[in-house]
């Protein structure tokens, strides 16, 4: 190379080099965990009972676990009801359910999972989700669902404190393994 260029070429790559560094610099991403609030809500129509859970434990339509219970006579919330009230509801759910594959077992096993009294304090079934914000330049670029988490009956509010986020909403996913059944499956912003 004629070494009259020589020099020309050595400023040029350090001129390319120095903005590159820079920009690695001020655009690097970060994670940072998500405070996740809410997500137990029940629909007004179930009269606090987690309906969405039960029948995604069932593995039936929130539609036709509604209808079977619509023959059940409960007990007020926090009691119980006597053997022969509890029988009577057992034979109505399972004469309604059967057709769906649902047994005996299957029915206590997920009843119980998601009994609860709604004043006690005390949830159904339920573990917390851990989700990760991607931040880059200060504002949430995308998010990473780490554990989805069990037990929400609603789409639960997600904040992440130090970073700007645009209004997102996390996308719920049901079915009949307990331990993952109304986890969080996504995270997808709103437009």
């Amino acid at each position: 190379m004629n070494a009259l260029f020589r020099p020309l070429l050595a400023a040029t790559i350090t001129f390319l080099l120095l903005p590159t560094e820079s920009w690695s610099q001020t655009d690097a991403i970060t994670r940072l965990p998500v405070v996740i609030s809410g997500g137990h809500e029940t629909d007004p129509r179930d009269h606090g009972r987690p309906v969405i859970l039960v029948a995604g434990g069932l593995g039936v339509s929130p539609a036709v676990f509604r209808e079977a219970f619509s023959r059940v006579h409960p007990v007020t919330a926090g009691s119980y009801p006597d053997q022969e009230r509890a029988r009577e509801n057992k034979t109505v759910l399972l004469e309604a359910l059967s057709k769906y594959g649902i047994t005996n077992h299957k029915l206590d096993a997920v009843s119980d999972a998601y009994r609860y009294n709604p004043g006690s304090g005390k949830l159904w079934l339920a573990k917390p989700a851990v989700i990760a914000a991607l931040v880059k330049n200060g504002k949430v670029i995308s998010y990473e669902v780490i554990d989805g988490g069990a037990g929400y009956s609603s789409p639960p509010k997600l904040s992440v404190p130090g970073a700007r986020s645009g209004p997102v909403s996390a996308n719920l996913s049901f079915g009949q393994n307990l331990s993952t059944n109304g986890s969080i499956s996504s995270v997808t912003f709103l437009k």
